[in-house]
């Protein structure tokens, strides 16, 4: 018996069945046997919960509105989202390109500041790229459709600014001073933007003082301070003249632009600041001409007859002809019709200084105009260009 068991080969499952069948208490077999022959438990796959998609992202609201206009220079832009925005979102667009930045307003709004201000007179379109590329929410949400918006810009009217920028330039017979500068300082000009989008349309804070110490005293009374008298009117047409634009006086939107596109370029004027004074009280009548800071000409000069005086006070030359033909009334109410008539340069109406044969000069004996020899008039006609204030006193 025992050789036979000594020679019994069987698996430990049959082992097993074999001492089951013999009742043998299962605590009697080895743990090893029951481990390497029990049935494992069936595999469960872990529950994964689906990632939620996130909502599209929606605009709210723009500011200045879609179609707004005449939107001051200085404002910003804002658009605000229906979820909070990352951190690291792209940005809107502006066009045309406007120097500044991009800013989060709280959680769900962006801010756009301009550097300096939104382009004058300007038509300024907003828009909000859609998908990847676009404005994306904290939680990756997107826009699903591409966001535009258009506003107007409205433009400036500031006559103190006006005046600071004709001084920067040259084209008064002023200096303009910013706050904190001092004589020795560089000059207003030099230290504007290069950018005319960052040249301020607003007045700065700052002071004036006359250019030379020899100030005519009917020159004086023109300057007003933040006022659009004559003295900034003959400088505008001036400017204007020196620019291609027609020289009428306006400072409208042409005229801002192209200031601010100068003073950017930091272009002076290189002219003279010249100016005409008509006496027609004394005897003999004098014209005289003024240029920085001292009279350089004088000479004897007719002005208007009694039934058809000469207007006193201040006016910018307008128009001007090398040679031109004059025509108009009489005192008698015969019509006259001067042709060949040099060097003309209107400044009030029908007014102007010319040159004109006659046998003397000095006394009351035009029309109206102030009238000068020939070789006269041909001096004068070097120093009153269109813009040049002529006094009649």
């Amino acid at each position: 018996m025992k050789k036979a068991i000594a020679g019994l080969r069987m698996s430990m499952a049959e082992l097993l069945a074999l001492l089951l069948a013999l009742a043998v208490p299962l605590a009697l077999v080895p743990a090893a046997a029951l481990a390497a022959n029990a049935t494992p438990p069936p595999t469960v796959a872990p529950t994964v919960s689906p990632t939620p998609t996130p909502a599209a992202l929606k605009v709210v609201s723009v500011t200045p509105s879609r179609g707004a206009g005449n939107v001051w220079f200085e404002s910003v832009v804002k658009v605000s989202f229906s979820a909070a925005l990352a951190a690291d979102t792209p940005h809107p667009r502006l066009s045309p390109s406007v120097p500044g930045s991009w800013k989060l307003a709280g959680t769900t709004t962006l801010v756009f500041k301009p550097a300096g201000h939104l382009p004058l007179w300007a038509t300024v379109k907003l828009t909000i790229p859609a998908g990847s590329a676009g404005v994306r929410a904290a939680d990756g949400g997107l826009l699903a459709k591409a966001y535009t918006s258009s506003f107007t810009v409205g433009g400036a009217s500031s006559v103190a600014r006006l005046q600071q920028l004709l001084a920067e330039l040259g084209y008064l017979p002023l200096r303009f001073h910013p706050a904190g500068s001092t004589p020795s300082s560089a000059s207003a000009l030099s230290r504007e933007p290069a950018n005319p989008d960052l040249v301020s349309p607003t007045p700065l804070q700052g002071s004036f003082d006359w250019r030379w110490s020899g100030t005519p005293r009917y020159m004086v009374p023109l300057w007003k301070k933040g006022q659009y008298t004559t003295l900034i009117r003959g400088a505008v047409m001036a400017f204007e003249s020196g620019h291609g634009l027609s020289a009428d006086g306006t400072a409208g939107r042409k005229v801002w632009l192209a200031l601010l596109s100068t003073v950017a370029a930091h272009k002076a004027h290189k002219g003279h600041y010249d100016y005409v004074l008509v006496d027609s009280t004394d005897r003999p009548q004098m014209l005289s001409v003024w240029q920085d800071g001292k009279v350089i000409y004088r000479t004897a000069a007719n002005t208007g007859i009694y039934s058809r005086p000469t207007e006193k006070g201040t006016f910018p030359v307008y128009v001007r002809y090398r040679t031109t033909t004059m025509s108009g009334t009489n005192p008698d109410g015969t019509h006259y019709n001067d042709p060949g008539i040099p060097y003309v340069a209107y400044f009030n109406g029908g007014d102007a200084v010319h040159g004109f044969l006659r046998a003397s000069y000095g006394s009351p004996q035009s029309l109206g105009c102030v009238e000068l020899s020939y070789s006269s008039a041909a001096v004068v006609y070097r120093y009153d260009p269109i813009g040049t204030l002529v006094t009649v006193y």
